[in-house]
């Protein structure tokens, strides 16, 4: 199996912008326990420590509209001047010493969240100009693979600064994090020309134009619904963690981050091989693996078996992934150049959205579920996704793909074209000339 990976990493601009996300996503991952544990701390609440995930989730619902601001000016200094932006804003949170102040960091988090989807959007438009496509499934997952790298390790590291020096010393090393990303970004050579203007097209319809492409693309709608009902049931999955945890494997609430870890490491090598395995299978085929990897594994972990429930989390982490990869490389390739930053951010929403919402509602049912019926529910939808998405590719007798109708449609028209010559040569009292079979003029390109 070819291995993409090492071809990445010799691409000049891929090298950099990993560069830039493994530096950007050590910062945020840091941040993001930080950000909870600071406002518990400061109040001794629950409901505003979990209010801190809420704002930086909460500006993915205005993904479409955020995603028009991509479109409207070029990628690569969107990206630079974004990241600086967050690297000026989050040294203010250094004021945020008490509970009268805990309101500062609610804003600045809300702020974080939004960038970070407008530079979500920036980076498809960016991936799409400075990455060759032959790449883009390797990136992808080699982009993912960095990400949870970063997930595995700074958490802990953002534990142990908020320990020993506080928030705000997470809150300044996630300032560096960004200035350094800036500066990967800067490194980047692209040459991106300076998107059409569209002063006469109402803002909504510029919004809405993105959301219809999505709409109307038989392959990335599939993909994307799919996909958007796995992570669903993935929130529903991770709402259960603690009672698989407790009444399942009748073990402390601390080993909730030994499946976290071997989750996160299945990640990691499903990242690693994807674009190997994109390469050999339609996306289609990639992505519905994935869905029913992750689908037994959720089922799995209803069985009280701690060795069993560690396998299973290891085959969630390396099927979920395949859905974000195979979804992200498909809407970089089929997307045009000046809808991409609206795609992706509309794909983006529809995918990531739904996980915090399950999660909420699986949440809320435990108290009346059992654990053990919500997850096999759940792997069960999630099976069920996959298998429709697998049976998506397939076509009723008689009817042509689009791709088909048009080849089969330039074979018809060069047989008549090949039949006109030959009546023609005929009628001059020519013999014409054989044609041998998959010659140019007879098969369509």
């Amino acid at each position: 199996m070819s291995w993409g990976v090492g071809r990445v990493l010799r691409d000049r601009n891929a090298a950099f912008y990993i560069g830039g996300v493994v530096v950007s996503g050590f910062g945020s991952s840091a941040m993001a326990l930080a950000g909870g544990v600071w406002a518990k701390s400061l109040t001794g609440s629950d409901s505003l420590a979990a209010l801190t995930t809420f704002c930086v989730w909460a500006p993915m619902l205005l993904g479409p509209l955020i995603g028009t601001i991509a479109d409207r000016v070029r990628s690569k200094p969107l990206l630079i001047w974004s990241n600086l932006s967050m690297a000026a804003l989050l040294p203010a949170l250094v004021l945020v010493d008490s509970e009268d102040r805990i309101w500062l960091l609610f804003a600045v988090l809300i702020v974080y969240g939004i960038t970070i989807v407008l530079m979500d959007a920036a980076e498809a438009v960016l991936v799409a100009a400075a990455v060759p496509e032959e790449l883009r499934g390797d990136f992808n997952g080699l982009r993912l693979t960095a990400n949870e790298g970063m997930k595995l390790l700074a958490p802990l590291l953002g534990a142990g600064l908020f320990i020993q020096f506080g928030g705000q010393s997470v809150a300044l090393l996630n300032a560096v994090t960004f200035a350094l990303a800036a500066a990967a970004f800067t490194l980047l050579r692209v040459s991106e020309p300076r998107p059409a203007r569209a002063d006469r097209q109402p803002w909504t319809a510029q919004v809405s134009e993105g959301v219809r492409f999505l709409r109307t693309h038989p392959v990335l709608w599939r993909l994307v619904v799919a996909g958007a009902v796995t992570m669903g049931m993935a929130g529903v999955n991770g709402a259960a963690l603690y009672a698989i945890v407790d009444s399942g494997l009748h073990r402390a609430p601390a080993f909730a981050g030994m499946l976290y870890t071997v989750q996160g490491a299945g990640s990691v090598l499903s990242g690693l091989f994807a674009g190997a395995l994109l390469r050999r299978m339609p996306e289609r085929v990639f992505t519905a693996a994935g869905i029913l990897l992750f689908a037994v594994g959720v089922a799995l972990r209803a069985v009280p078996s701690t060795p069993v429930v560690l396998v299973a989390s290891a085959m969630i982490g390396a099927g979920l992934p395949c859905v974000l990869i195979a979804a992200m490389t498909a809407v970089q390739r089929e997307t045009p150049g000046e809808l991409m930053g609206r795609v992706a951010a509309t794909a983006n929403t529809l995918l990531l959205a739904p996980n915090p919402v399950f999660l909420a509602l699986g949440a809320g049912l435990l108290p009346f579920v059992d654990h053990r019926v919500l997850i096999v529910t759940a792997g069960v939808v999630a099976a069920g996704s996959g298998v429709v998405l697998l049976g998506g590719g397939a076509r009723k007798r008689g009817a042509p793909t689009e791709g088909e109708a048009d080849v089969e449609a330039g074979e018809a028209e060069a047989e008549a074209e090949a039949g006109e010559t030959a009546e023609a040569d005929t009628e001059a009292g020519g013999t014409g000339t054989e044609r041998t079979p998959g010659s140019p003029s007879t098969t369509a390109k």
